[in-house]
């Protein structure tokens, strides 16, 4: 979306719909701050907590621990909300129990707010200039993961700055720096680790192979201090989750499957995707900033949790593709506040299936959006050939 695209029909219409994403964006800050600025609790943030202290006393990392563990109920949903993360979390959450809970959640805000503060610069600085600055800005800080990961402590906001360092590493030719900050990212969030395969199919051996080394390294520290014991629970817990993807910030296939009442059909598409994209980036060698594009995108939709926090990730995708028209319809979807969307809980199936899953739609319409893209980038690539 140019603002200076002139004053063609096209034009036109980009410069409405920059102002039209610059009032949906300032109209969500408005909203969204009084709810993070609330004593609201402590929600995951108290699931960590629970965990490190856990992992601290020899206990089961990954159990329920009221009242810190939340406890969501909605229409129609109900569960506990236990730390997911990989055993390497069970070391690092015990860092935000060395002083208070209030006090330590307040600090896990103020270095959440300043990571993504960091990673929105540098995307500033690399997709941006002029009236955009501050469009893209106010953009960036009304999207709906942003505010939810800040009302429930969640750890997303460091782990985009490391995307994010990643991606201009990658475009840069660092693939060392890329794939440890790749690497980092995985560790925390295994969804991830479709982006150094990926990388590894279509040729760009270096990031990948750093990434895993990384992740390796890490998740080899929990295994000597606690005994493979706390990834055997790990991944019960994980495999016995699948009741939250009902969940509506869930954007994943296996979200919208679930609220259809198909689950089966997510796991179908998860799969077709995967197995689609390693062909593709096999066969066809795209470039590394192309292949980080898909694979940050089936991150989210192949995964069984895909939720809104995620993404974030997706940030310099969108920055990538910021003058195209799917661009801009996926940008203004994922400013709608998380409350609007809970909003549906206890609605009708169709309801939650349509307006209830806008978040994993505007996913849809970005994977369209890319596939379209990569064929302008294949035929112009075939043209110049000839």
């Amino acid at each position: 979306m140019k603002l200076s695209a002139g004053r063609s029909p096209l034009g036109l219409l980009y410069f409405a719909a920059a102002i039209g994403i610059a009032l949906l964006s300032a109209w969500a800050i408005r909203a969204e701050f009084p709810r993070i600025a609330s004593d609201h609790g402590l929600w995951d943030f108290g699931a960590f907590l629970a965990s490190g202290r856990a992992a601290a006393a020899e206990l089961d990392p990954y159990g329920i621990y009221p009242p810190l563990t939340p406890h969501v109920i909605f229409p129609g949903f109900e569960s506990w909300n236990p730390n997911l993360n990989p055993p390497i979390s069970a070391l690092l959450f015990q860092v935000l129990d060395l002083v208070e809970p209030t006090l330590s959640f307040r600090i896990w805000l103020a270095v959440s707010i300043a990571s993504y503060v960091a990673a929105v610069i540098l995307l500033l600085r690399r997709y941006s200039s002029g009236l955009e600055v501050g469009l893209i800005a106010t953009w960036a800080f009304a999207l709906a993961g942003f505010w939810d990961t800040l009302y429930l402590g969640q750890i997303y906001t460091p782990l985009v700055l490391a995307c994010i360092i990643a991606w201009l590493r990658l475009e840069k030719g660092d693939h060392l720096v890329a794939g440890i900050m790749i690497g980092l990212l995985i560790s925390m969030k295994p969804n991830f680790a479709v982006w150094p395969v990926l990388l590894f199919l279509a040729g760009h051996r270096t990031p990948s192979v750093v990434a895993i080394a990384t992740a390796v390294v890490i998740a080899a520290v929990p295994l000597v201090i606690f005994g493979p014991g706390i990834y055997l629970d790990w991944l019960h817990l994980v495999a016995t989750d699948g009741g939250r993807a009902v969940f509506l910030t869930n954007a994943s296939f296996a979200g919208l499957a679930a609220r259809a009442g198909i689950p089966a059909v997510g796991t179908a598409l998860a799969v077709a995707l995967l197995l689609s994209l390693a062909a593709w980036a096999f066969f066809r060698r795209p470039p590394v900033i192309v292949v980080s594009e898909f694979a940050l995108l089936a991150s989210l939709q192949a995964s069984p949790l895909g939720w809104i926090h995620y993404t974030l990730f997706l940030l310099p995708v969108l920055l990538h593709h910021w003058q195209r028209p799917w661009t801009c319809v996926t940008a203004a979807v994922l400013v709608i506040p998380v409350p609007v969307i809970l909003g549906y809980f206890g609605a009708p199936r169709l309801a939650q299936l349509g307006a209830g899953s806008v978040y994993a739609w505007a996913l849809v319409l970005l994977l369209i959006g890319l596939i379209d893209a990569e064929r302008e980038r294949q035929s112009a690539a075939h043209a110049f050939l000839r």
